[in-house]
């Protein structure tokens, strides 16, 4: 590890980026991107997944090219670099011909650092020639999850990008994505071709962001609410038709709330306008389906709503991480109704391949486990991504924040264990929950007469309680493991072997109510992230910053964020080198900001006074960010079960990894000596001979131009075992 204080890149960092030090992960990565490595990095959205690629691209000879789906997400990060300072450019169709000849132009005479591209114009013949004769020098696959049809952007040309790595020989890739399980990872890894690539996972909690479910009662009359007090805010609300994102944004709008729609149902022009006016924070709010969001770089939106079920829980941390990226507290609102899971399930009605109907029902069922679940939301959530919560309390979801009551269902869960098994018992077959909850309440429907469920000794016992009541208690017998749920779009129940002891034995079974609450106000939600400031102060740099945005055609984020304006307004610097100080703040934003910036400030402190504000608290450490690694302990497994004899690629076959992986462990096991290993077991003494002589010519960095000075006689797998043995006890 490079010591803070000789760490040759932090000056770089601050003059150009604004800030004294990295975020986790993020030099780690950089050091692997500068050495010429192949690399993976899942890191959470407002993790600094962007610097990883833009840092090292102005440390390194030659261009750095990103890959990028979409073409707002170019011009956004585009503007953002410009704006810094670095030389950074974009081709795609938004461009007339004689803009992207100007900027062919610039990259034939080494003009620019950073060119972004869609995956379709990198794949267009000719344009990998282009890039050679421009001296791309490294690659980044930005949103690399598409490249996977296990994950849920999932983009058919993504798949062609592992043809760069026979176009671009020994030129790095860098796949970077902000969700992925471990399927996915995998997925990325082998579509890339990516050999024995350095894999490195951050911790998924977002600590800003808090997290609440609440029952959906009159979507639109709550989401009009929740956004009433937060009217100074920008935020998205997540819906499943063009017809809801119409309405609700007209709802908002007839309360007052600058709101739009965002569509494929719109015109091209109007959906961009729209969405062009939540960047420039003309509209506070964007009603939007699915489709919305995945090339959004605002960092200052403060709250997501989901007033419909998302369809898996991917998609729902994907979603939801669209909100804080700025590090400062944002809100994450989901509106539930069992009746949203049963419209989704319909949906696959229509879909044909059998397999791919039981994966997304599944993930649909989980999605709507997590929202009926009574658990700590984050540490739900986390689990779902295979990451453990120290403890069982965020302090900053709903679960955490307003503790449900205990209550004696022993009575009530006897009966509908008892009918559950005496339908089995009856007709030989289970049926879905639904049914169980009419033959609890006496229904007198055509199944239960034709099954002559009617005749059960259960039949009507449970007239009394309202069926949703009766509906929500079995959920949670499944959740608690008494009840057990068949695969498929039609699920059936059946007791579980401790459901049946429970209902022999008639063991006690305490259950949770939630409590009856609306949406969740500000005030009342856990405030991390939170960066006090002198508010009126805070505004009119806010306003300051909008017309300046203005006048340069750019959202106001580029020239500042929230949270450096809340660093001027709590320590209202005065000088170039106060000014600096301010996270955020690097050589080109002094230059074209400070003045007018600190002019604005005393301007403020001529008629007001200056406020103290208590320190700032050190950000809570999150649990523990790993790369994926010799002491990680998804490497530690492969390590174990390797010392009982298993081979790589059994190893593989029974983790569900790529066998590349599962090298990549063992070389990283060697490196670090938790691993005594014998090199004949990879490569041969004549092999040996003519590494090091290649070695000696080209060093150890780059492992694709030492393939290529063999004549490729040697493949990836031995190049790493033999770095790793080099490097070991380094």
């Amino acid at each position: 590890m490079v010591s803070p204080m000789t760490d040759p890149l932090l000056p770089l960092l601050k003059q150009t980026f604004g800030y004294d030090s990295f975020r986790p992960l993020q030099r780690e990565i950089i050091a692997a991107s500068l050495a010429g490595r192949d690399a993976v990095a899942i890191l959470p959205t407002g993790a600094g997944k962007s610097l990883c690629f833009q840092l090292p691209a102005l440390a390194r000879p030659g261009v750095t090219l990103v890959i990028s789906p979409l073409i707002a997400l170019m011009k956004d990060q585009v503007d953002a670099l410009t704006a810094s300072g670095v030389a950074a450019t974009f081709l795609n169709s938004s461009l007339a011909a004689s803009e992207v000849q100007q900027r062919r132009s610039g990259l034939e005479n080494g003009q620019y650092k950073l060119l972004y591209a869609a995956p379709e114009r990198v794949m267009a013949q000719g344009f990998a020639e282009d890039l050679l004769r421009w001296n791309v020098t490294a690659i980044a696959v930005d949103e690399a999850h598409c490249i996977s049809e296990w994950g849920h952007d999932f983009r058919p040309e993504y798949r062609q990008l592992a043809q760069l790595r026979a176009k671009l020989p020994g030129v790095p890739i860098l796949a970077l994505t902000a969700t992925a399980t471990e399927q996915v990872r995998g997925d990325i890894i082998r579509q890339l071709e990516l050999p024995a690539p350095e894999v490195f996972l951050a911790s998924f909690n977002r600590p800003n962001l808090s997290y609440s479910v609440v029952p959906k009662d009159q979507a639109a009359r709550q989401v009009v609410e929740f956004s009433r007090e937060r009217r100074q805010d920008a935020g998205i609300v997540y819906v499943q038709s063009r017809k809801s994102a119409e309405s609700l944004a007209a709802a908002l709008v007839a309360d007052g709330v600058k709101a739009v729609a965002y569509h494929a149902g719109l015109q091209p022009e109007q959906r961009s306008a729209n969405q062009e006016a939540f960047l420039r924070d003309e509209a506070r709010v964007v009603c939007a389906t699915i489709a919305f969001g995945m090339g959004i770089n605002k960092p200052d939106v403060r709250y997501v709503v989901h007033a419909d079920l998302p369809k898996n829980i991917e998609g729902y941390y994907q979603e939801t991480g669209r909100a804080g990226r700025d590090g400062l507290p944002a809100d994450c609102l989901l509106l539930y109704s069992r009746g949203d899971l049963v419209r989704n399930l319909k949906f696959l009605d229509d879909i044909s391949d059998a397999k791919a109907v039981e994966v997304a029902a599944r993930q649909m069922r989980r999605m709507a486990d997590f929202a009926e679940g009574d658990a700590c939301r984050r540490v739900a959530l986390l689990g779902y991504f295979g990451e453990l919560w120290p403890g069982d309390s965020c302090g900053g979801c709903d679960i955490c924040l307003q503790p449900r009551e205990t209550w004696d269902a022993t009575t009530p869960a006897q009966k509908v264990l008892s009918c559950v098994f005496r339908i089995q018992q009856k007709s030989g077959f289970g049926t879905g929950l639904q049914h169980v909850v009419e033959v609890l309440a006496g229904a007198n429907t055509e199944r239960i007469r034709r099954w002559q469920h009617d005749q059960l000794s259960t039949y009507g016992v449970g007239k009394d309680t309202p069926r949703d009541e009766w509906m929500a208690l079995g959920r949670q017998l499944i959740r608690l493991g008494l009840l057990d749920v068949s695969d498929g779009t039609f699920p059936t129940l059946a007791l579980t072997n401790q459901g049946l002891a429970a209902l022999k034995e008639r063991t006690p079974i305490l259950l949770t109510r939630a409590p009856v609450v609306a949406s969740p106000s500000p005030a009342k939600l856990a405030r991390a992230g939170s960066i006090a400031c002198d508010e009126g102060l805070f505004a009119e740099l806010r306003s300051l910053r909008k017309r300046l945005a203005d006048e340069k055609g750019v959202p106001p984020y580029v020239v500042f964020g929230d949270a450096s304006l809340r660093h001027m307004g709590r320590s209202y610097p005065q000088t170039d080198a106060a000014f600096l100080d301010i996270p955020g703040v690097g050589i080109q934003k002094l230059a074209d900001y400070g003045q007018l910036f600190m002019a604005e400030i005393a301007a403020w402190l001529s008629t007001h006074e200056r406020q103290a504000f208590a320190e700032l608290a050190a950000p809570a450490a999150p649990p523990k960010a790993k790369k994926q690694g010799a002491d990680s302990g998804t490497a530690q497994e492969t390590l174990r079960l390797y010392r009982q004899g298993l081979s790589p690629d059994e190893i593989a076959a029974q983790r569900g990894l790529v066998v590349a992986t599962i090298h990549s462990h063992l070389a990283q096991s060697i490196a670090s000596g938790a691993l005594q290993a014998d090199p004949r077991d990879y490569y041969s003494a004549e092999d040996e001979q003519l590494l090091r002589q290649a070695v000696a010519e080209h060093g150890l960095a780059s492992l694709g131009k030492l393939k290529e000075a063999l004549d490729h006689r040697l493949d990836y797998v031995a190049l790493h075992y033999f770095r790793a043995f080099e490097n070991r006890g380094g």
